[in-house]
């Protein structure tokens, strides 16, 4: 898929707020720091769609953005280590689980994992937690490119092994760099084929 507009659409802290439509929704989540916003701007070419920043949890709305006119790439809130008061994190994961529970149009959700760490808790814990909803999902390996390729392969190694454990099987992955733009057209593609199946029913 080659992505030919992205347009911003809103930003808000409430589901019934999000755009009136029966476009299919990709949500893209992820541990604060993960490198959330310089991904999606890779996957649409463009530098300053979402906002990037140092300092973790500058996300901290739903952010819908219109692509090609047919989808819409929605931005949520990192969870974990942002540096914000427990009182806004309890508002973010109010209204990030909201949205999990009540956006129809949501197809699938990303779930961004730093590459260089072991699997974390708070990581398992939400997959988990998706999984028990029955809300799809998929894994993106962020920052790849920090890693040599055998640390790389070792880690997704050890991360497949920990989601074994309460898991048949390790859902669909993909490996990615912002820094080297590499992985995010097999993401595209993925989403591309979803909506190619979507429009056939």
């Amino acid at each position: 898929m080659k992505i030919k507009s992205a347009e911003f659409v809103v930003s808000n802290s409430k589901v019934e707020q999000c755009p009136n439509s029966s476009l299919p929704e990709y949500a893209f989540i992820g541990r604060s720091n993960v490198g959330k916003s310089s991904l999606i701007n890779m996957l649409t070419g463009r530098k300053s769609l979402a906002k990037t920043s140092a300092k973790p949890g500058k996300t901290q709305l739903i952010n819908h953005f219109l692509i090609n006119s047919n989808w819409h790439l929605v931005d949520l809130p990192g969870y974990g280590y942002a540096q914000v008061s427990k009182s806004t994190k309890k508002v973010f994961q109010k209204f990030i689980t909201a949205y999990f529970e009540q956006r129809k149009q949501l197809v699938c959700a990303f779930v961004l994992i730093d590459s260089r760490h072991q699997p974390q808790a708070i990581d398992m814990e939400f997959m988990q937690w998706l999984g028990e909803n029955t809300i799809p999902f998929c894994i993106i390996f962020t920052k790849t490119d920090k890693l040599k390729l055998k640390e790389l392969e070792k880690n997704i190694e050890n991360y497949k092994a920990e989601m074994l454990k309460t898991w048949e099987e390790m859902p669909e992955f993909f490996i990615t760099s912002a820094a080297k733009n590499t992985g995010g057209e097999a993401i595209l593609d993925y989403i591309e084929n979803i909506n190619k199946q979507l429009n056939k029913n």
